[in-house]
């Protein structure tokens, strides 16, 4: 139960660290808020075995909070979602080039055997993914860079979690369809 609740806490951290930064934009120095970087990167690494993707994500985040504390700046803590697009994209691709796609490997973990047909379509939805992390990294730049605190918040605590979720859901029901279709 105790490892439950730390393997959760880096991903509430995470899902707030959003409204975090919005509701602190004004109200507290920036530095303060490097310190929920730090603590989610020290939950994770509490948490979760990293492997060579996670031991990035730790240097970007840890980076990005020194330099906001640093310079009691904005920016790096802004920039936040984009590491997190930039590494995914990273894993993501990188396992392309490098097969089995991710994809492919999470099925396995269920699937062991998998057929030829499924082997692609697995490649196809790692694919998808990197797409959506690469267009979604940029919108997430974006906001950094031009929009409000409040446009920023609500895209990457809001609308790129919804966005996420509705590929997640709908490649879920593509992979019924696609399953039925291939096994009878």
């Amino acid at each position: 139960m105790k490892r439950r609740i730390l393997a959760a806490l880096p991903v509430l951290v995470t899902l707030l660290y959003p409204l975090l930064v919005w509701l602190g934009h004004g109200e507290v120095e920036p530095r303060l808020l490097a310190g929920v970087l730090v603590l989610a990167a020290l939950l994770r690494l509490h948490a979760m075995e990293s492997g060579k993707a996670g031991r990035w994500w730790l240097a970007g985040a840890l980076l990005l909070a020194l330099a906001a504390a640093w310079g009691n700046a904005w920016m790096p803590l802004k920039l936040y979602p984009v590491l997190v697009n930039a590494l995914l994209l990273g894993a993501f691709g990188y396992s392309l080039v490098a097969p089995p796609s991710l994809i492919e490997r999470l099925a396995r973990i269920k699937e062991p055997d998998l057929p030829p047909y499924a082997v692609q379509y697995t490649r196809r939805v790692t694919q998808v993914w990197c797409v959506f992390f690469f267009i979604n990294g940029a919108i997430a730049l974006w906001t950094a860079l031009c929009a409000s605190p409040a446009v920023w918040s609500l895209y990457n605590g809001v609308i790129a979690y919804a966005l996420m979720g509705s590929l997640f859901g709908g490649e879920y029901l593509v992979r019924l369809r696609f399953q039925h279709r291939n096994n009878g």
